[in-house]
């Protein structure tokens, strides 16, 4: 990490130098280029400015401690390293978070969407008990939500419901929880007590717009249809279902899931850049032959990554490690889910972290 601090400050130098040079002051959109880069390492620099200082301070106690044979020395030392060492750990964790790259989606507000999976009538009662959990926290968090579509389980629960989530750093809060959800109970209908297995599927997409990626307006064609299927009457008598292709890749997205055509045009923009944004990450990746997968995974609706044991009144994140890994289930279904998401932000931006000090 020192070598990391020292590379930025001597970017951070080089900055205030070209901040001052005649022929950078000139040019306007230049200067403002390099005072917001500038602006933005300022409070790396400083704390690890403070960092490095407190712990010169520590070695230079620890060294008193191992040469010095005067006890009034040695107590000295030993005091300075004790107050020292919580503002040394305090920096350290600030410094994790400053060095930590932004994803620049965690601000966006999201389509959330349910499904049940594997497990027939149970899995679609653990699909509206997950909708449940996340309701709670939604409103825990003061965020805003819209039921976009849904299909009721034949029991209860839900086949599907699509929400549309708003508020303040959404996606940076739920984008863990795409993925394969497994619920391990006794089911209601069940007359032997057997527990069964069932599985539910979470998919967070983040809301783009069209300037969230280089895509021009006359490459897209617009298609709009007589929406099909479950929804209500409305669905076979207003065009509000929408189609985008994009011409120069063919990809394509659609959306019937509200009445609203305006609603169905932002869920389908929104899915077709993701689709574009997911084929050039892709093809970066495949270029990188030293990339290395994410913690967290790509939220493949394939992997398992959180099993809910009724049983045993446990919530395993499969991602996690040790001590972090096992939560509360009553705490975990009541929307008490803060602490695992927060492990689970603290464990990617680790990894992050050493991916770029590794760099």
């Amino acid at each position: 990490m020192l070598d990391k601090l020292q590379a930025i400050r001597d970017k951070y130098l080089h900055l205030e130098e070209l901040m001052s040079d005649p022929s950078v002051v000139g040019d306007v959109d230049r200067s403002k280029k390099i005072n917001k880069e500038y602006k933005k390492l300022q409070p790396i620099v400083l704390t690890g400015n403070r960092y490095e200082k407190v712990l010169g301070d520590i070695n230079s106690a620890k060294s008193i401690l191992a040469t010095e044979s005067d006890n009034d020395l040695r107590d000295m030392a030993r005091e300075e390293i004790e107050s020292l060492q919580p503002e040394l750990e305090t920096l350290e964790a600030e410094l994790v978070v400053l060095l930590t790259p932004k994803d620049p989606e965690d601000e966006k507000d999201v389509i959330f969407e349910i499904r049940s999976g594997t497990g027939g009538d149970e899995a679609a009662l653990f699909a509206g008990d997950l909708y449940r959990m996340y309701m709670r926290y939604f409103s825990e968090m003061g965020w805003e939500v819209e039921v976009l579509d849904e299909s009721p389980g034949a029991v209860g629960g839900f086949a599907k419901i699509v929400l549309d989530v708003s508020g303040e750093d959404v996606y940076r809060y739920l984008k863990f929880e795409s993925g394969a959800h497994r619920v391990q109970r006794v089911p209601e209908t069940e007359a032997k007590g057997r527990v069964h297995t069932s599985a539910a599927t979470v998919a967070v997409l983040p809301k783009f717009e069209p300037e969230d990626i280089d895509i021009r307006k006359e490459d897209i064609r617009t298609d709009v249809f007589r929406a099909s299927g479950a929804g209500g009457q409305h669905v076979n008598r207003t065009e509000s279902g929408v189609r985008f292709t994009h011409l120069p890749t063919g990809a394509v997205a659609e959306s019937t899931e509200s009445r609203s055509q305006h609603k169905n045009r932002e869920i389908a923009m929104g899915r077709l850049i993701q689709q574009i944004r997911d084929a050039q990450v892709q093809k970066e990746a495949n270029a990188l032959a030293s990339a290395r997968r994410s913690l967290v995974g790509s939220g493949d609706r394939s992997e398992k990554i959180r099993t809910y044991n009724w049983p045993q009144n446990r919530v395993t994140d499969h991602r996690l490690e040790g001590d972090n890994k096992n939560y509360n289930l009553d705490k975990i279904v009541v929307g008490e889910i803060g602490g695992l998401i927060e492990a689970l932000t603290i464990a990617d931006n680790a990894a992050k972290l050493q991916e770029e000090l590794a760099d």
